[in-house]
């Protein structure tokens, strides 16, 4: 016998949360990225009042 009977099911399982793993380093990488732009919007508001308008 090659593989084990339930090697499919354990190599989908190790996909997954493989592929969960990456998604939330993505998401934690948005959110830091929003926090960032969110602390740089009222210096930049602040340095140009003209392109406020």
């Amino acid at each position: 016998m090659a593989f084990p009977p339930n090697y499919n099911q354990e190599r989908n399982n190790r996909a997954k949360a493989k592929q969960r793993k990456a998604l939330e380093k993505q998401e934690k990488r948005a959110e830091k990225s929003a926090e960032r732009k969110h602390e740089a919007e009222p210096e930049q508001a602040g340095a140009d009042p003209k392109k406020a308008d």
